[in-house]
C-alpha cells in the first residue's frame, strides 16, 4: 500500500487512525465551533461547592436607600459629634462648688466690687458713727442730691450696703453676680448691674419729686436715707433667670418675686420696695440681649423650654399657617 499524504501534508494513515495533531479540529468537525458530534469532549466544568459553604449574602430590598460607604481612612462624624455632646453635657452636670464663688481671673468684676464692699461694711462697722452718718447722707440718693450730683450719688450710693455683710443681700450680691458674670462676662455683668440700680433709682426717686411739686407731699420728702446695692442685685438676679434652665429660672424667679411682694405686703418702705419689684422687671426685659451675649461666649443655645412669648407666638403663626395650607 502506497503511502498518500493528505492535502494539509497529514499521512493518510494517521487520518484514518483519528490521530489528529494538536489544535486541530476532529474528523468532520470544524475548528473554533463547540459540542460538535463527533467532536474532542469539551473539559468539565469545575465541581460547584456545596450550598452549606457558600457565604451568605444579604440582598437590599429594591426600594430600600443606598447604604453610606465612609470614606477611606476617616471615621464616621456621627459617633464621634454624639460623644462630644455627651461629653459636654457630663461636663455641665459636674458639682464643682468653687465655681459658685468668685475669683480673680474667673470674676474679676465681681471679686473686686466684693473687696470694695467688705472694706466699706468693716468701715461703717468701726469707724467713726458720725463720720458713718454724714458719709451715708452724701452718698443718698435722695431728690435734693440727684439735682445736685446725680452721677456721683448714684456711684456713691452703690459702694455701701444697707444692713452690712450678714444681709440677705450681701449673700444674694455674692452668689447672683457670680454666676452671672460666668456667662455673660465682666463688663456685661457690670452694665446689668448699674444699669439696674440706676434706672430703679430713677423710677423711684422722680415721681417723688413730681409729687411734691404738685403738693401731694411735704417738702421733707425730698431728703431721705436712700443707699445700698438692692436694686442692682434684684436686676441681676432677673437676669440670671434668663440664662439659666428651666429646672432653675422659674423657682430662682419666683423667689425673687417673692421677696419684693413680702416687702409690699409688709408695707415698711413701700417705695423701695417698688423699686425691688421694677428692678427683678428689667432684669427680665433685658433677657433676649442676655441670651445672646451667653451664645456669643460659648454657652449652649437656648432649649425649647427656654423659648421666650415673642417665639411662642411666632410658633403659632407658622402652625396656623401650616393648617391654612
Amino acid at each position: 500500500m502506497s503511502w498518500v499524504d493528505t492535502a494539509d501534508g497529514t499521512p493518510a494513515d494517521s487520518t484514518r487512525a483519528g490521530a489528529l495533531r494538536p489544535g486541530a479540529a476532529g474528523p468532520g468537525t470544524l475548528s473554533g465551533v463547540p459540542r460538535q458530534r463527533g467532536g474532542s469532549a469539551l473539559p468539565a466544568p469545575a465541581a460547584e461547592a456545596p450550598l452549606a459553604d457558600a457565604p451568605l449574602v444579604e440582598v437590599p430590598p429594591r426600594d430600600a436607600p443606598p447604604a453610606e460607604v465612609p470614606t477611606a481612612g476617616r471615621p464616621d462624624p456621627r459617633p464621634v459629634a454624639a460623644r462630644r455632646l455627651m461629653a459636654r453635657r457630663l461636663r455641665a452636670w459636674q458639682v464643682r462648688p468653687w465655681r459658685l464663688l468668685p475669683t480673680p481671673t474667673g470674676t474679676p468684676f465681681t471679686f473686686g466690687y466684693a473687696l470694695l464692699l467688705t472694706a466699706t461694711s468693716l468701715f461703717a462697722d468701726h469707724a467713726d458713727p458720725v463720720l458713718v452718718d454724714q458719709l451715708l447722707r452724701g452718698s443718698s440718693t435722695d431728690i435734693v442730691h440727684l439735682a445736685q450730683a446725680p452721677l456721683l450719688v448714684l456711684c456713691a450710693s452703690a459702694l455701701w450696703i444697707a444692713g452690712g455683710l450678714t444681709s440677705g443681700f450681701a449673700i444674694a450680691f455674692l452668689f447672683t453676680l457670680t454666676a452671672l458674670e460666668r456667662r455673660i462676662g465682666a463688663l456685661r455683668t457690670a452694665a446689668v448691674f448699674f444699669c439696674g440700680h440706676a434706672l430703679a433709682t430713677l423710677a423711684t426717686e422722680l415721681p417723688v419729686g413730681f409729687t411734691v411739686a404738685a403738693g401731694g407731699l411735704p417738702d421733707s420728702s425730698l431728703v431721705r436715707l436712700d443707699y445700698g446695692i438692692s436694686f442692682g442685685v434684684m436686676t441681676c438676679l432677673g437676669a440670671l433667670a434668663g440664662v439659666l434652665p428651666a429646672w432653675c429660672r422659674w423657682p430662682l424667679l419666683g423667689f425673687g418675686f417673692q421677696q419684693a411682694v413680702t416687702g409690699l405686703i409688709a408695707y415698711t418702705d413701700p417705695m423701695t420696695d417698688w423699686g425691688h419689684l421694677l428692678s427683678l422687671s428689667l432684669g427680665v426685659a433685658a433677657w433676649p440681649a442676655l441670651r445672646r451675649w451667653h451664645a456669643a461666649r460659648g454657652g449652649p443655645p437656648a432649649q425649647p423650654s427656654q423659648i421666650s412669648i415673642p417665639s411662642l407666638w411666632s410658633a403659632a403663626a407658622r402652625k396656623n399657617a401650616r393648617s391654612s395650607s
